[in-house]
């Protein structure tokens, strides 16, 4: 063989290798694997992993979400020291427009009668 023929050996086999990467990427986005929880929506879990941090090449400090309380652990190689548990996690944002809305009125600037300058309600 000749090297034309190995070029379009390597071509070809780098193409497929991509189409396989792709078609994975799209499944994984449109959530078509196999789903971990099949019996619970996402709304309805009670467990969650809310961040990760790593800390050095062995050891991550994940911050993790049981119904509304949160518990901080630093995960080591081999062990698990829990750092702090029975967090309060803050108050979550408005859902929808109108409640955004109605919470950014209540800061809205006016003019006080005595005060030349505006001053927050």
């Amino acid at each position: 063989m000749d090297a034309i023929n190995y070029l379009k050996f390597v071509m070809a086999l780098l193409f497929v290798l991509a189409l396989i990467g792709l078609l994975a990427l799209v499944l994984r986005r449109y959530g078509l694997g196999l789903p971990q929880t099949p019996f619970k929506r996402p709304e309805d879990k009670r467990l969650g992993l809310v961040e990760i941090m790593p800390i050095d090449a062995k050891r991550r400090l994940l911050l993790i979400r049981r119904d509304d309380v949160e518990h901080l652990i630093v995960l080591g190689a081999t062990e698990v020291t829990v750092i702090e548990k029975n967090i309060t996690p803050p108050p979550a944002p408005p859902a929808d427009f109108p409640t955004a809305l109605k919470k950014a009125s209540l800061f809205s600037w006016r003019k006080d009668q005595n005060d030349q300058e505006g001053t927050p309600l």
